[in-house]
Order: C-alpha cells, then structure tokens, then sequence
C-alpha cells in the first residue's frame, strides 16, 4: 500500500479521498490545500503518490504538477477533477499525471486508479 499526500482546497474534498484511501490500506502521510503548499510537503514527505485537485487558489493542481515532477521526475501524481474538465485532463497528463479520478468520487475507481499507478 502506499504512503499519499492529499492536496485539495477543499477540507470535505481531502476527507472524503482520506476516508477512501484509508479504507483501501493506504497511508495518508499529508494534506495540502493549495499547490504551493503541495510543493512543501512534497519535498518534506517524499510520498509514494500524490492526489491532485486541478482547480486550487494560489498555484492550481497542473503548475503544482510541473513543479513536483521538476523537482522529482518519477513523481507519481493522480490528478481530481470534475466531469465536464476533459481538456484539464489532458493538460495534466502531457504535464506528467500519470492518472486521473472524477468528481463525485467513487470509492472502487479511486482505488483501482491508485492500485494502477503505484503499480506502473
């Protein structure tokens, strides 16, 4: 299982992923609610994969994402995003997500993403 960093602006949003993750044996090593700090903690917690919200204050999810994967290339990051964002998705994975969940979350897709990437 893996050791995850959360970053969504949203509180309800990194609770409800904390309570999937964690039901599927994971290890919730941190929580950012913004990109910048999602650098920061990054750096400081060396995560086996990061959760990803694309719509954040400050530093969105995709200019977070070019900054882990600058900083560590192998950066495993899963990128949340609401339906309706396709062209966000794509941005993401060019920028180096290696996947994608969708808003509402559902608990299996979430864990089957996350099962996949850790595996890859």
């Amino acid at each position: 299982m893996g050791r995850i960093l959360i970053v969504d602006d949203t509180m309800f949003m990194r609770t409800l992923l904390k309570n999937i993750l964690f039901s599927g044996g994971h290890d919730i090593v941190g929580e950012a609610a913004d990109g910048a700090e999602a650098l920061a903690k990054y750096q400081e917690l060396k995560p086996d994969l990061v959760t990803m919200d694309v719509v954040m204050p400050k530093v969105n999810g995709i200019e977070a994402l070019k900054a882990i994967k600058a900083a560590d290339p192998a950066a495993k990051v899963i990128m949340c995003t609401a339906v309706g964002q396709e062209q966000m998705v794509k941005l993401a994975v060019k920028s180096g997500a290696r996947g994608y969940i969708v808003k509402p979350f559902q608990a299996p897709k979430v864990l089957e993403e996350v099962k996949n990437v850790l595996s890859a």
